[in-house]
């Protein structure tokens, strides 16, 4: 049986060498050629990238080979890159689109293949249902896979190799003071979390006071002492035992290929994914002066609405994954958005996550602000209100999800932890909203085979308590 090949919130993911196989990702570039080839991208070209997973660069081998043999011209990435810099790449070198071979923070048996359109952002759900489609005429023996020889296609000019860090790096300084941060003398520990951002904080911050220290930095495809490479707080003790152990100012971690961010403060405090889209927009707002909408997804934080209340902004959700949070940013002009999973993306930038900027905003905040992070996280809650966030991430048999979907579906609690359900939000999963402002939301992973449960309360003793209803409800 082919396998079944489906783009979920960003891209195909499956396990290396079952259904993540050479045959499998040609199937996916040749139908990414022909997408471009019907729009008249073959002209503009591809660029193709990839990150420090086990095969990745042989993966991207392949795709180059396809596009290639289908008269498209590749720029193919010399080294491991983020995924925002290869975004980027699709602007800056006017190409019809890019490939990046990346599971992101995918455990390490996994990798994944990525379509970003010209806008250099997540391909729409239009898109990848048009690939999935062409994928499986494909797969059905309607039409056939082009392939040639790297070094064929090398020689005959059709794949370049070439280097996409110089002009990001160039575009990050116009858009972030970074004189202003080199020389705020700040203690900076980053965690690349032996993935593709190693070495490019480093670069960015070299040249002044500010001293920069690398965890992790070399790559290593099985991710070593980590369930998965996710800049979340159990995956970043080596992080916060390096800021206990040495005065640190702000740890900062991305994910496998640095399009999630992760915060550690100075007392080693976790810096969870909802503070951090408050503290963006509040940057962008009060630092930098910007005004425009913002967007987010269901799954993050309702401190967003009330800075957009508070600064006279309209903030707009979505459902979960930024291939409806990039194409909403470009219909509204949004000046930022984001997601729970730690993804945000700049309006002045490209509608994309990009964990470095994010960083570098972040420490540009705490500069401008003349806080410590502890004391910006003080000024947040003064401005956007108390939040107190957790999700339950919950294995479940392949079997019993059309129950617990129907468990969740037909739930319809009058009260959650004694506060009255105000309303019911199914943009994505089952989102209960409570008298006092907190809310559960339970959803499926559009990428992984987990129940995800959510919860934002205005007080911490609640967290545990409506993760546990939420359990409850789905029967998990």
């Amino acid at each position: 049986m082919p396998a079944k090949i489906e783009f979920g919130t960003d891209g195909w993911r499956a396990i290396i060498a079952e259904d993540f196989s050479f045959e499998n990702v040609r199937l996916c570039a040749q139908a990414v050629a022909d997408h471009l080839r019907e729009f008249d991208g073959e002209r503009r070209g591809l660029v193709v990238g990839y990150d420090t997973r086990f095969g990745s660069d042989r993966f991207a081998e392949a795709v180059a080979e396809v596009a290639a043999a289908n008269g498209i011209p590749v720029l193919l990435s010399n080294a491991p890159c983020p995924t925002p810099v290869a975004s980027y790449s699709v602007v800056n070198r006017g190409a019809a689109g890019a490939v990046i071979i990346t599971a992101s923070h995918n455990p390490a048996a996994w990798n994944g293949f990525k379509f970003k359109p010209d806008f250099g952002g997540s391909a729409s759900p239009e898109v990848t249902e048009a690939l999935e489609g062409r994928i499986r005429e494909l797969q059905s023996g309607q039409g056939e896979v082009r392939r040639m020889s790297l070094a064929e296609a090398e020689k005959a000019g059709q794949v370049n190799r070439f280097d996409p860090a110089p002009p990001y790096l160039a575009r990050l300084a116009q858009l972030v003071d970074l004189p202003r941060i080199r020389s705020a003398g700040l203690k900076v520990a980053v965690d690349s979390m032996h993935g593709a951002g190693s070495g490019y904080f480093r670069r960015l911050l070299q040249g002044g006071s500010t001293q920069v220290t690398e965890l992790r930095a070399e790559p290593n495809p099985a991710f070593p002492d980590m369930h998965n490479p996710e800049p979340i707080a159990h995956n970043l003790e080596p992080l916060t035992e390096w800021i206990a152990a040495n005065r640190t100012d702000l740890g900062l971690a991305t994910d496998g290929d640095s399009d999630r961010i992760g915060v550690v403060d100075e007392r080693g405090t976790f810096v969870n994914q909802l503070q951090m889209y408050a503290l963006l927009l509040l940057y962008l707002l009060e630092v930098r002066g910007k005004r425009g909408p913002a967007v987010r997804s269901v799954t993050s934080t309702s401190m967003a609405d009330r800075l957009g209340e508070r600064y006279g902004i309209p903030v707009y959700e979505t459902p979960v994954g930024f291939k409806y949070v990039g194409p909403r940013m470009i219909e509204t002009q949004a000046i930022f958005g984001g997601e729970e999973s730690g993804g945000f993306g700049f309006g002045d930038h490209i509608p994309e996550r990009d964990a470095l900027l994010a960083g570098l905003c972040t420490l540009d905040l705490m500069v401008a602000l003349k806080l410590p992070m502890s004391g910006v996280l003080d000024y947040l809650t003064e401005r956007a209100g108390p939040s107190f966030y957790d999700r339950l991430d919950v294995l479940f048999p392949s079997e019993e999800r059309a129950a617990i979907a129907q468990r969740v579906a037909e739930a319809a609690p009058e009260q959650l932890d004694g506060q009255a359900v105000v309303r019911v939000n199914e943009i994505d999963g089952k989102k209960f909203f409570l008298a006092d402002g907190s809310w559960l939301l339970i959803r499926f992973s559009g990428t992984e085979p987990l129940l995800r449960i959510y919860t934002e309360a205005t007080s911490a003793d609640m967290v545990g308590r409506i993760l546990g209803a939420g359990r409850s409800i789905a029967g998990v």
